[in-house]
């Protein structure tokens, strides 16, 4: 990952230790596998975790939709060397799979800026095969769920012809398997080019290295500019993965050695440690990065996972809680109202347009919203006044959050008025049966339009 960061160094393990709308449609969703880890729309969720640093056992699986250990070097006749702390890889994905995560293993890595195996492997169909081959093995043989390619990087031309060649081969023995297949790429520039748009294909997404960078280190405008770049070649959004660093520059301090000197770091992007001003990610930054990409990409890659915190200043979890619709910053839970019932989001379903009714309470995540920042957000969408609609009548439903007055919502009096139209949020009938559809309505203090919000 960064050309002197932890993340891309292989053998760092020193340095890594001090470091608006119309359909009124209604979707139903089919309910994940329990204990699964499900982002709204798909979104991702990925973190890398080093063989030489941080604990298995204090990962938050539940927050994470994708785990890659890294890394196992590559042979310059195809052949890989050795898994690093082969127990600490299998307990991961044990502990993975228990609870939904899938594990890959990133091959490759800064390794000091040599990528000689690579170039040298990649060079004749022979070695390719051989490479591919042993993929499998270990994929086989650790129960993984698919390979994340580092190699750090492949020249544009021949050497990345040759990198091309080589992810059609992957990209068959890993599909044909079911497994999956990413890779870890350059935040942009020249070198980019090593990767040929035909590889966009090959692959289920790329994660975007958008750190070692910018002024200051991996600022908001110069990452966006780096996934954009990747995207204006053609990789489509859905494969875009944004990476964000867990550590400073130029010292490589980690997120959690900053927050230890003092824990108001946390909401800062810069600060002056060990001589020099350190730029990082806040967890404001963090959170706003992660709102550009569930409107603009396919999900968030953090290098790496041991460098966090845990609790209130985790930037996994401000990843995970903006994801869920906490971008406000309020407080998340059950909106109760008319009966007793819980407004809900039919079926669970995050499609544009997917109703939002009165339900019996259940506690799940169609029915946990957080209120904040003057939206209601649920499943990383928002509480929306169908068509910009004012009349008596018009239903809410769920759609992707836009700012505008559709999805504004104030308390007021125990009600919840929409102030484009001046009405008030109200279950239709009046009734409380489970799947009564919520419409806007003239504000009258009546049961069916008092709702009880987290506080």
């Amino acid at each position: 990952m960064p050309s002197t960061s932890p993340r891309r160094r292989w053998g760092a393990a020193a340095l890594a230790a001090a470091t608006v709308a119309t359909g009124l449609s209604v979707a139903v969703a089919a309910a994940p596998a329990a204990g699964a880890t499900v982002l709204p729309n798909g979104f991702r969720s990925v973190g890398y975790m080093p063989s030489w640093s941080g604990n298995v056992n204090s990962i938050q699986y539940g927050k994470l939709t994708h785990i890659n250990y890294a890394f196992v070097l590559p042979n310059a006749n195809g052949t890989l060397q050795a898994v690093p702390d082969p127990g600490k890889l299998s307990s991961l994905v044990s502990q993975g799979h228990n609870n939904g995560v899938k594990v890959s293993l990133a091959i490759g890595g800064w390794n000091d800026g040599n990528d000689s195996a690579f170039e040298a492997l990649a060079a004749n169909s022979g070695s390719r095969t051989t490479f591919v081959n042993s993929v499998v093995s270990v994929v086989n043989q650790y129960n993984l769920d698919g390979v994340d390619i580092d190699w750090e990087y492949p020249d544009p031309g021949t050497s990345g012809n040759n990198f091309t060649a080589l992810m059609q081969q992957l990209s068959t023995a890993m599909h044909s398997r079911g497994k999956l297949l990413t890779a870890a790429v350059v935040s942009g520039g020249g070198t980019a080019n090593g990767v040929q748009p035909a590889v966009f294909g090959y692959v289920d997404w790329l994660n975007i290295m958008a750190y070692d960078g910018g002024s200051p280190h991996a600022n908001y405008d110069w990452s966006i500019a780096s996934a954009n770049e990747w995207k204006g070649r053609g990789l489509p959004a859905a494969k875009t993965v944004l990476g964000v660093p867990f550590y400073s520059r130029p010292g490589y301090l980690t997120y959690a050695q900053l927050v230890a000197m003092d824990p108001a770091n946390a909401n800062r992007d810069c600060v002056t440690a060990n001589g020099a001003q350190q730029c990082y990610n806040g967890i404001p930054t963090i959170k706003r990065k992660t709102q550009w990409a569930m409107a603009n990409a396919g999900g968030m890659m953090n290098w790496e996972l041991s460098q966090d915190t845990t609790g209130s200043t985790s930037l996994v979890s401000a990843i995970y809680e903006t994801a869920m619709g906490g971008s406000g910053g309020g407080k998340t839970g059950a909106i109760t109202g008319f009966g007793g019932k819980c407004a809900d989001v039919a079926g669970g379903a995050t499609t544009n347009g997917t109703a939002v009714q009165l339900w019996t309470c259940n506690g799940s995540p169609a029915q946990q919203w957080t209120v904040g920042d003057g939206t209601l957000r649920a499943l990383g969408k928002c509480l929306d006044v169908a068509s910009a609609g004012t009349a008596n009548g018009t239903p809410v439903q769920l759609w992707d959050c836009n700012g505008t007055g559709a999805q504004t919502w104030q308390t007021s009096g125990g009600a919840l008025r929409n102030p484009a139209s001046g009405r008030c949020l109200d279950a239709t009938g009046p009734s409380s049966n489970d799947g009564t559809r919520l419409q806007i309505w003239d504000c009258a203090g009546s049961g069916n339009q008092s709702w009880q919000v987290p506080a």
